[in-house]
């Protein structure tokens, strides 16, 4: 097993990964085209990691970072985590989460967090089984631009 970042150049992986989360969260939504994901790549502040095993990508997660004005470090909001449905339980999500709060710690990061819906289960009896500081219900609003008269 190899967890890596990728890069820029790393577009093809990256489009692996996506159609893992089209698997894992059950959507179909569209794969953007390569000049938008390579431009997603060359941000500094949108981070990818995937876990391959014998050169096949299996899983990974994405990472927003997010700047505030309160303080000098960064956080790291860990957006999308999935592991192909076959590769689940063999303990490679928590060796991901793992290896990307190492990352974010000697990369100056305060600290990292990610969300999970109270129904979704399955996400919230994995996070539990990670090696996490804190828990903390909240409620998320969303306002969506889409649909608006």
């Amino acid at each position: 097993m190899e967890i890596a970042k990728l890069d820029k150049s790393e577009i093809s992986d990256f489009i692996n990964l996506i159609e893992i989360f089209q698997e894992v969260f059950e959507n179909e939504v569209q794969i953007p085209d390569k000049n938008h994901l390579a431009g997603m790549l060359s941000n500094p502040d949108f981070l990818v990691f995937i876990i391959k095993i014998s050169g096949d990508v299996v899983g990974g997660l994405t990472i927003y970072v997010l700047h505030r004005y309160y303080s000098t470090k960064p956080i790291a909001y860990i957006y999308d985590v999935g592991v192909k449905p076959n590769r689940q339980g063999q303990g490679l999500g928590k060796a991901l989460i793992a290896e990307v709060c190492k990352y974010c710690k000697n990369n100056g990061f305060e600290d990292a967090y990610v969300e999970a819906e109270r129904d979704d289960i399955d996400a919230l009896n994995f996070y539990r089984k990670t090696n996490f500081s804190s828990e903390m219900n909240a409620t998320h609003f969303t306002y969506n631009f889409d649909n608006e008269d």
